[in-house]
């Protein structure tokens, strides 16, 4: 009887059956709107309305446009974009672009130019290659953003001192010292109180500053500008808004055709990569939000290269800013509890409505107070954290080629020159290899950092042939990448050596790294936690040895062949038959055997152990020395004691991401604990209990079940009345498990109206609760899919039970001192349950996949 094997087939498969008195799914879903959309949304209006101004202000458009474009991106993005959250709207990083189309071709063919670039983005994600624009480096995004920051601050610089901006940095710069010579101090006031207030407003203290910092500053900044230019009547430039009759719409695109077509493409490359970044930001932003109020959908970016397609070809067609997605909008969206993408439509709408009706008030605002709070935006894209972050990975210099390619040169130049420029430093890192040769206690190591290519060759041939012949060399290769010219040098260099009587051992960081010949080579490729069967590599079987005659060979008992005369295996067991004589020749007559001379690894079974242990001396010994080093010295101290299933599926370091020091593991057929006691206990696993608690301190204990387990099966299938064998005396232990989960269940019927009727009882179990009065724990969002997932989940609350009838635990339960924790890992699934007892009869809840350690685990406590 096998005690851990997979159960049945379909003991796995979980069935998602529409419960029998719940009413069947109704109609179409009336519309509703969260409260948290509508306090969103109006936190996104506040800050829209001032930057739309603002960015129309310093593209040179009609400042209708920029509210055209918000309203538009909000609507339209909002409703047909991947990324439910992410606001799109008139962008600061498309300021420079939009800005240079004005003066060269003028208003109306923009929108001609922002259309044609809707387009294009609609035909790209229809080809679904969104994620093609990610492959783009970060180095250069940021450079980008960083060099239109500097344009735009540079450029609304004058309007903040009074003056007018000219078309490139270049004069800018060249312009500002008449600028401060002639600078106009109600517009510099104006500017330094929008400021002001932009940068105090959030950093105001105390309980006053928690409940006035949910007040937008952008929306506060130019709110408090303007109310003291209006009260103090200072004479400044303020917004005009002409009548939306008079709006100018877009028209046939006129001028070169080369230039049109680098315009359009200049604007779908800003406006796609900022836009697909942005909702990979925002995913980011979502699953970082503490307790999101409901379920936000991962973007689609395809579909969001759509949404934005759809919504710059009705931008441009009614007059409006080129509409990409935007961070700041964005990040307050997500910061303000948004949980659909009706936050996003809804401020759209209230653009729309401000637009409508509150045009006598938005002409009152100043235009210095919108050229400050936009150069404030563009000195934002500078960000030191950008800039330290392409530092430590040695990408500053693509950064700052962008960076000075756009303001210098424009947007487009400057990122098709900072590609060049990063194109050049992965050729140089992938050309640049480090070798180096030293001597320990004479053995010569050669080790190579970087990648082996053809330029790293003769570098690689002078440093082999430092090594004195026949010494004994280890080449230790610290890269991904070999090509051929590479390999026949080390493989040549390695056959002169050794035939001059030196050894020489070649390794690297993966494992079954062999410089060799083809025939000596075992092919293993095996990687850590990838998929392998049994993490051993199988070659193909090899036919039968011919005999005399010519024939495979047969056996003389039964006429079949040998391969044959085992029978078949079972199912879910792994056939060895064919692989016995795929090894190597470690188990053959006259081989040298793998362990040494006393054929103790004799066989497939030992080569396999074998090679497992050399393939751990390469690669894992070393990394992990020193820390084993230092538990040897200090001694085990480990904070849990983890007791499972001697299940060869369940691998405690894997699913609990542990090392060595980390877990006190126990492990039996069945994850049982026995009840103290003469007659009924276990002192293998009660005095594993008492060292860990009394003698190791643990502070947790946690016992873990999983699907598909044999035991349980067996306790399902076995006979009770007597017990015979070792296994049969064992699995007495979880009778009081079979006894919580099916108390009247005779798990050995196999007839029909039993199993029907047992159903019918375990269905008004579900709905009115076990007869017993005892809980009946469940996993979250559905039921066991059959009686031995049910008897699995069971076994680990009532060994939680058992646990506590110890003496030392509970001791330390009411100390205070230790949590007990119930487990569940799916095999089939690779996920893992954790029990909490918040919800009645017990629950086994699914682990996320966010960071746990703000959040602790739910107690059991005595």
């Amino acid at each position: 009887m096998s005690a851990c094997v997979p159960a049945r087939a379909d003991s796995a498969r979980t069935k998602h059956i529409h419960p029998p008195h719940s009413p069947p799914p109704g109609g179409p879903r009336r519309f509703r709107l969260a409260g948290a959309d509508v306090s969103a949304a109006i936190a996104v209006f506040l800050i829209a309305l001032p930057l739309s101004l603002g960015i129309a202000l310093a593209t040179g458009a009609p400042l209708q446009a920029g509210l055209v474009a918000a309203a538009v991106g909000g609507i339209v993005a909002g409703r047909i974009g991947g990324c439910p959250l992410q606001v799109s709207g008139p962008a600061a990083g498309l300021t420079v672009v939009t800005a240079d189309l004005i003066q060269r071709y003028g208003w109306r063919t923009t929108c001609a130019i922002t259309i044609l670039a809707g387009l294009a983005q609609l035909g790209l994600g229809c080809l679904r290659v969104a994620r093609s624009a990610l492959a783009v480096s970060p180095a250069i995004v940021h450079g980008m953003l960083a060099g239109i920051g500097v344009t735009i601050a540079v450029a609304q610089l004058h309007i903040v001192l009074g003056g007018t901006p000219q078309s490139s940095v270049p004069d800018n710069l060249v312009a500002l010292p008449a600028q401060l010579a002639n600078l106009h101090p109600a517009d510099l006031a104006v500017s330094v109180l929008t400021l002001t207030l932009l940068l105090l407003w959030p950093r105001v203290p105390g309980r006053a500053g928690a409940l006035l910092g949910k007040l937008p500053a952008a929306l506060i900044a130019v709110a408090g500008a303007t109310a003291v230019a209006s009260l103090t009547g200072l004479l400044l430039p303020k917004v005009d808004l002409p009548s939306w009759s008079s709006h100018a719409l877009a028209t046939l695109p006129d001028g070169p055709v080369l230039g049109l077509l680098a315009a359009v493409l200049t604007t779908t490359l800003v406006c796609s990569v900022q836009s697909l970044l942005g909702a990979v930001a925002v995913d980011k932003l979502v699953t970082a939000r503490p307790a999101p109020a409901g379920h936000v959908k991962r973007s689609n970016l395809d579909r969001e290269l759509l949404g934005q397609g759809a919504a710059n070809v009705v931008s441009g067609s009614l007059g409006g800013l080129p509409i990409a997605g935007v961070a700041v909008r964005s990040s307050a969206n997500v910061a303000a509890g948004a949980v659909s993408r009706n936050s996003t439509m809804l401020h759209g709408v209230l653009v729309v409505i401000a637009a409508l009706l509150m045009v006598p008030a938005l002409e009152l605002i100043p235009l210095a107070s919108l050229a400050a709070l936009v150069m404030a935006v563009g000195l934002k894209m500078v960000s030191l954290n950008h800039i330290r972050t392409v530092t430590r990975h040695r990408e500053v210099l693509v950064y700052a080629v962008t960076t000075f390619g756009v303001v210098f040169l424009g947007v487009l130049e400057g990122v098709a020159l900072g590609i060049a420029v990063a194109v050049g430093v992965a050729l140089h890192r992938l050309t640049r290899t480090r070798i180096t040769h030293d001597q320990v206690e004479g053995v010569h190591y050669v080790h190579v950092r970087g990648q082996l290519t053809f330029l790293a060759v003769p570098r690689l041939s002078r440093i082999l042939h430092q090594v004195p012949p026949g010494a004994d060399a280890a080449v230790e290769l610290d890269g991904s990448f070999m090509d051929h010219a590479a390999y026949e040098t080390l493989r040549d260099w390695q056959k002169t050596h050794t035939a001059q009587g030196g050894a020489v051992d070649i390794t690297g960081r993966r494992p079954g790294t062999r410089i060799s010949e083809p025939a000596e080579e075992d092919g293993c490729r095996c990687r850590p936690w990838t998929p392998w069967r049994n993490h051993q590599c199988e070659r193909p079987p090899k036919a039968p040895p011919p005999d005399a005659h010519g024939q495979a060979a047969t056996d003389g008992a039964t006429g079949g062949t040998l391969a044959a005369a085992t029978g078949p295996t079972a199912p879910g067991t792994r056939d060895t038959r064919d692989t016995r004589d795929a090894r190597d020749t470690a188990g053959a007559p006259g081989a040298p055997h793998p362990l040494g001379a006393s054929g103790a690894a004799d066989g497939p079974n030992g080569h396999e152990l074998a090679r497992g242990i050399s393939a751990f001396h390469r690669n894992t010994g070393p990394l992990m020395r020193r820390e084993l080093a230092r538990l040897a010295r200090e001694g085990q101290q480990p904070s849990q004691l983890f007791l499972t299933c001697a299940d060869s599926r369940v691998v405690t370091s894997m699913i609990t991401s542990s090392g060595p020091g980390d877990l006190f593991v126990v492990r039996n057929v069945g994850n049982f604990v026995p009840l103290p006691g003469e007659e009924s206990g276990d002192d293998s696993v009660a005095a594993a209990i008492e060292y860990a608690v009394d003698v190791l301190k643990v502070r947790s204990i946690t016992v873990c079940g999983h699907s598909g387990c044999g035991a349980m099966q067996a306790l399902l299938d076995a006979e009770h009345g007597g017990a015979r064998t070792p296994l049969q005396r064992w699995l007495r232990h979880g009778l009081p498990s079979l006894e919580r989960a099916l108390p009247d269940l005779d798990a050995r019927a196999n007839e029909p109206e039993q199993e029907q009727r047992q159903e019918q009882k375990q269905g008004q179990e579900q709905e009115q609760g076990p007869e017993d009065g005892r809980s009946r724990p469940l996993l979250a969002g559905r039921g066991p899919v059959d009686a031995a997932e049910r008897l699995c989940l069971a076994n680990v609350v009532q060994q939680l039970e058992h646990l506590r009838a110890h003496d030392s635990v509970a001791r330390a339960l009411r100390a205070g001192d230790l949590e007990l924790h119930g487990m569940y890992f799916h095999v089939g699934e690779a996920q893992s349950y954790l029990l909490s007892e918040d919800a009645e009869g017990g629950v086994f809840a699914l682990v996320p996949t966010t960071d746990l350690t703000a959040r602790p685990l739910h107690r059991l406590t005595a």
